[in-house]
């Protein structure tokens, strides 16, 4: 439900849409053991799932587990057990059965070591993070982390980053849309100096219990607003052609670096570093100020809309699609108002976008 966004990918394959387009068509079954790797004994209550779906199991007291019916095409698999480091592997469903033999990696172990975390999360810190990773639309306010003392954050004063990771999972329970998500491998960064936000893991969905029929019914219909204007939305509009049709407006935008912002950020480093432990003078303070107004970089926004062929590719023997656009993109969803209580993005610097992982380079 976001009014607009932007986008600055290279080159991202959308070979999960081609899994999308087969629903209707066929499916697999994944069956297995999951083991440990320098025992080979099999372990019992494994969590292993499709991350981005809600198909997952546990193994039974053999090791083994089932996956039937799950739509053909490319997943993450992983596998959570206590004791063990996370278990990630790209594998590709296909129509019919599959057999895996899975093998975890015991994590390092120090017996009778207690680890005490010298610093534990400042509430403002924790917040922060919160604001951020959940969003702050009226629906991500329905939201809850329900394990927060599994949530580590913190803060890097020097860098002017958040970072937050978690040993575990973070469990979200989202009253809206009645899931309930676990977070597994979160690592989480907002840079606000670079002003830029990047997290990545591996979420499983779960469907919550509704009360009544009319909660069902909420949640069906909040689900449906939620979709309208996102990120998955224009994706699918891209893969499927319809990108007018379903109400986005594509420009380019080009952003170009400020000459003037590395002398004044490396004046207010140095300021910074001086004055580490000292009380900043007024002097000091307009001097900050003034500096760190200087914007990175300058961005330009092309009014024309972007044709359908300018922003992918299809390849013709299989009917993959991916984007091949290289610089930004703002994506206007024009069907419906948006949410009064989110707040709208800016662009980040091209150095800063080109920093970040595959799998985050897009902005909220």
């Amino acid at each position: 439900m976001a009014a607009f966004f932007y986008l600055r990918i290279i080159l991202l394959l959308l070979g999960w849409f081609s899994a999308t387009a087969c629903l209707s068509q066929s499916t697999g079954t994944l069956t297995g053991t999951v083991r440990d790797s320098v025992t080979q004994a099999p372990l019992e209550l494994a969590s292993l799932f499709l991350a981005n779906t809600t198909y997952g199991a546990s193994t039974n007291a053999k090791g083994e587990f089932s996956l039937p019916n799950v739509p053909v095409g490319q997943y993450d698999l992983v596998i959570s057990y206590l004791g063990y480091k996370l278990y990630k592997r790209s594998i590709a469903v296909k129509p019919g059965p599959q057999t895996l033999t899975l093998l975890l990696t015991p994590s390092a172990q120090q017996l009778g070591e207690v680890v005490v975390r010298p610093n534990p999360n400042r509430e403002a810190d924790y917040q922060r993070f919160v604001q951020t990773f959940l969003g702050q639309s009226a629906f991500s306010r329905q939201c809850r982390i329900r394990n927060p003392k599994d949530v580590y954050v913190d803060y890097d004063s020097d860098k002017n980053e958040l970072t937050a990771t978690s040993p575990a999972f973070v469990q979200v329970d989202n009253d809206a849309l009645g899931y309930r998500v676990k977070y597994y491998g979160l690592k989480f960064t907002q840079n606000f100096r670079e002003q830029y936000v990047v997290f990545y893991g591996y979420p499983v969905f779960e469907e919550m219990k509704a009360r009544n029929e009319r909660q069902q019914r909420r949640w069906a219909a909040n689900r449906e607003q939620a979709y309208r204007g996102s990120l998955t939305h224009f994706l699918h509009s891209i893969y499927t052609g319809q990108v007018t049709p379903e109400g986005f407006l594509v420009q380019k935008m080009r952003v170009v670096p400020n000459p003037k912002f590395p002398r004044a950020d490396s004046l207010a480093n140095a300021l910074r570093l001086a004055r580490r432990n000292t009380v900043f003078s007024s002097a000091d303070q307009d001097s900050l100020s003034r500096w760190v107004k200087v914007p990175r970089a300058f961005s330009m926004l092309y009014t024309a809309p972007r044709p359908l062929d300018s922003l992918r590719g299809v390849q013709p023997d299989s009917g993959r699609v991916w984007l091949r656009f290289r610089d930004y993109l703002q994506v206007t969803y024009l069907k419906e108002a948006p949410d009064p209580a989110y707040h709208t993005a800016r662009p980040i610097s091209a150095a800063a976008a080109a920093a970040l992982p595959r799998k985050a380079r897009y902005r909220r």
